[in-house]
Order: C-alpha cells, then sequence, then structure tokens
C-alpha cells in the first residue's frame, strides 16, 4: 500500500474457499442424492433466520462430524447457514462449530439496511460477495425504530425509542443492553410523581467550556437526536471481555463502558473526537483537527497521551482513523458536496455525494505523517461503521484501490428521507459508482457497514 504495507499473496485463499463453497453445495450434495445436477440454487434462502430445512430426498449417509466441521469452518456465514439447513446433521455440526467458538473465518462486509415493505423487525443484509440480500428477523424494540449509532466486529449499536443502547448481532440475535443513557454524565433524568422516567435533562457544557444554550429539557425519544454520534464495540484479549466506546455530543465528547458495567464513564476534557479504533490494548481516537489521543482504559486511572497527525488542511467535515493490515495507522479524510439543493423545495432534495478522499499513513513513534496516493491491492469502508482496511486479494470481490462508502454525515437526523451517500469511490478516478441502481434500501435507519460474526460476548472481565 504505497509502499507502506508488505501484504503476502493469498489468491489461493480465495481459489480454496471457492472450492469449498462448490464440495458443500454442489459436489456433496449431488454425492448424498440431495440434489439433481446442476440445481444448485434450491439452497439459496433469502431468510437467513428461517427455520431448518429438511430435504426430503433419501436417507442421508452421516458424514463424520469432525469433517463437517472442517468444512464448515472454512465458509463465509450465508454460506454456512444455508448449510446448517440441509439435515439435522448438519445442523448439529454447524451448532458445535459455533458453540465451540471454533468457527474463526473472515467475513466479506455487508450493507444492513431496512425496507419498509419487509416490516419494522426485519433488516435486510446486501452482501457483497454474492451481489444480493438476505431477510434478517430481529428481536424487539423493532429494528425500523432505532437509531443505527456503530458497527464493529459483528454487532451493530442501537438507540431505541426511549434513547436506551442495545448491541445486537443480526446474525445470531443475541442482544444485551447497555448501561442507561442517564448515567452519561450530560443526562440528568426527570421522574414523574409515580417515579417512572418521564424526561431528560441534556447539558450542552463540556469539561472546558460553558454552554452559552443552557441545560435543555428534552423527551426521552428526543435525547438519542442530541446525543447521537458513533458507537463501538471492541474485543480485549487481555481483559478478557468487551469495551463499548461511545463518541457523543456536546461536541464529539467520549464516554466508555465494559460489558457488564452500570454506568457510563465520561473522558473528560476531551472533545472533537471523529473516529476510533483498538490495538494493542489502547484506544486510538482521531479529532476534528488531527490529532490522535491513545488512552489506556484497562487501568484503575485512565493514562492519555497525543499524536500529532494530519491537520485538517482539507476542510472535510469527517475524519477516519483505520489500522492496516500491516499495522500501519491511517487518517482518513473525507469531503462532501451538496447536489440538487434548493432550499425551497422537499428537504430529499438536500444530497451530499463524497466528492474527495485523501489518506494519510502514521508513523505514531515519530510522529510523522505521509500522504498516499493509492491504497494499492487495498480497500478501504468507512461509514458509521469502525473503519476497515482489507486486503483486495483475500477478498477478491472488493475492488482495489477503492473506499466503500455509507453515509454518516450529521445531517442524517434531520433529512431522514434522502437518498444515501452510499458507492464505491474509485481513488484511481477521483470517481463514485453506486453499487446498485436503483438503491435497494430505506433511507432511515441509515444503512451501515457490518463484518457478519457468530462470536459470543464475553462478559466476565479481569481487568486488574
Amino acid at each position: 500500500m504505497g509502499g507502506t504495507c508488505s501484504v503476502s499473496k493469498i489468491s489461493s485463499l480465495a481459489i480454496h474457499r471457492r472450492n469449498l463453497r462448490s464440495l458443500v453445495f454442489i459436489r456433496v450434495p449431488k454425492l448424498l442424492g440431495l440434489l439433481p445436477s446442476g440445481c444448485p440454487t434450491k439452497f439459496l434462502k433469502e431468510d437467513i433466520h428461517g427455520p431448518p430445512m429438511e430435504v426430503a430426498v433419501v436417507e442421508l449417509p452421516v458424514l463424520p462430524q469432525d469433517v463437517l466441521m472442517s468444512i464448515f469452518a472454512h465458509l463465509e456465514i450465508p454460506d454456512l447457514m444455508r448449510a446448517s439447513s440441509v439435515s439435522s446433521s448438519w445442523r448439529s455440526a454447524y451448532s458445535s462449530l459455533r458453540n465451540l467458538e471454533q468457527y474463526q473465518q473472515r467475513q466479506t462486509p455487508c450493507l444492513l439496511y431496512t425496507s419498509e415493505s419487509a416490516g419494522e423487525r426485519v433488516a435486510c443484509l446486501y452482501s457483497l460477495l454474492e451481489k444480493r440480500s438476505y431477510k434478517l428477523t430481529l428481536p424487539e424494540p423493532p429494528i425500523r425504530s432505532r437509531y443505527l449509532i456503530g458497527s464493529s466486529n459483528g454487532w451493530l449499536v442501537t438507540a431505541d425509542e426511549r434513547s436506551e443502547m442495545h448491541i445486537l448481532n443480526p446474525i445470531t440475535c443475541e442482544q444485551i443492553a447497555l448501561p442507561s443513557v442517564i448515567t452519561i454524565a450530560h443526562v440528568t433524568p426527570v421522574f414523574d410523581e409515580t417515579g417512572a422516567l418521564c424526561k431528560c435533562i441534556y447539558s450542552h457544557d463540556t469539561a472546558e467550556h460553558r454552554s452559552t444554550t443552557g441545560p435543555q429539557l428534552v423527551d426521552l425519544g428526543e435525547l438519542r437526536h442530541y446525543l447521537r454520534k458513533k458507537a463501538f464495540v471492541f474485543y480485549d484479549a487481555s481483559a478478557g471481555g468487551y469495551i463499548v466506546v461511545l463518541i457523543h455530543n456536546p461536541d464529539g465528547q467520549l464516554s466508555f463502558a465494559w460489558l457488564g458495567d452500570d454506568k457510563w464513564t465520561w473522558l473528560k476534557p476531551h472533545c472533537f473526537f471523529q473516529d476510533c479504533l483498538y490495538k494493542d490494548g489502547k484506544l486510538y481516537v482521531v479529532t476534528l483537527l488531527g490529532e490522535i489521543h491513545v488512552f489506556d482504559l484497562r487501568g484503575p486511572v485512565v493514562t492519555t497521551k497525543v499524536i500529532r497527525g494530519c491537520a485538517d488542511n482539507y476542510s472535510c467535515r469527517t475524519i477516519y482513523i483505520v489500522q492496516a493490515p500491516c499495522g500501519d495507522l491511517m487518517q482518513v479524510f473525507r469531503s462532501q458536496d451538496v447536489v440538487d439543493y434548493d432550499p425551497r423545495a422537499d428537504n430529499a432534495t438536500h444530497v451530499h455525494y463524497t466528492d474527495r478522499i485523501k489518506i494519510f499513513k502514521v508513523e505514531t513513534m515519530a510522529e510523522k505523517v505521509m500522504e498516499i496516493n493509492s491504497l494499492m491491492d487495498h480497500v478501504l469502508l468507512v461509514g458509521l461503521n469502525q473503519s476497515l482496511c482489507l486486503s483486495a486479494e483475500e477478498f477478491p470481490q472488493l475492488k482495489a484501490n477503492t473506499v466503500y462508502i455509507a453515509d454518516d454525515h450529521e445531517y442524517l437526523n434531520y433529512y431522514k428521507n434522502n437518498r444515501r451517500d452510499i458507492a464505491a469511490f474509485d481513488l484511481t478516478y477521483n470517481s463514485s459508482e453506486e453499487l446498485v441502481s436503483p438503491q435497494l434500501w430505506s433511507n432511515w435507519p441509515t444503512p451501515i457497514w457490518i463484518t457478519p460474526s457468530l462470536t459470543k460476548p464475553h462478559l466476565t472481565l479481569d481487568r486488574q
């Protein structure tokens, strides 16, 4: 990547995956009498949360479970879910693989969105690998009533109609409530005469500046509108648990909570944060001015240092921080313009599109910054998701030197019916192309990149 990464050639891995897919869905079913020749589509299920599908043909010979598990371990999740529906023995192999946490196959990112016609509890998953969508029936509260404020490691972070947050795995349907929103430092609960929470007082103050606006009384459903920024779910191997990081208003401040905590911890006095990643037990967060703050959250006292990154020379409203596969850190500056905007017309004409992306490599030890003109054989995925950098050789269905973008502009709350800025931005030609035309997805909640995962949450923490 611009001479900064040395990534081994892994084209054979992609070929290996395709061969395994062929083995499971064409050759093995033929051998077992499941399918007539040339009919592999019988296994394609639109809803991957549907009931197990038994194919009534002939009595199936039982393959050893360890053989099935070895094959299944190399499948991507849509294929794995279809395989689990073939028979009870295949379902058992899938369950064992998942329960033993032996499924570690890297997944191709997908775009999660909703569709009004699909129902309030249904999300759709558009696969960049297969160029098709799947329906996911999710637990309450309805996904179309929530704000999507982040995704990372296979988990969505959502805010419901009372502004309470959950992490949700849309593949397994596991859901965990996060500490109440009223434990965020900028929120004061208001109770009615029965003692029920009815409203909140939202403070616009930061640790360093007192706002002239003053505290604001807001309904519970409105609070998420004021707080909303971006959220992340990171796994800390040394602590043996997950940490959720929230970038929130006022002024892009930071709060965090370990799964199992009963309140949010405020990282004051810092603000104007845009994006973050978790690396080697430390939280790296980039500000609107390009500074990178490094936090160690594991000890009894949070420690901080600042790395001077690239200044905002490009007047970009959005900055991302990304870890390349080789370990390098990068800053990504994304600027957007407005097209077809008529202030006298319906708000749906207020449409942003990405018109420029600049990328910089950051050497953290020397605090040196160097512009990268090309991603070479890599791709980026940015939006409300945890920013990702992947190898196009490992994921050949993704186009090299391309940034896959999803909308995360701050105007989203105000223009919920607008067309979204979702595209593949080619860095070679500085041009973007829609992934699907016309767009399949509803505009609200805003579509978000997610990397499917079967990982189970770990609530037991040892942070001493």
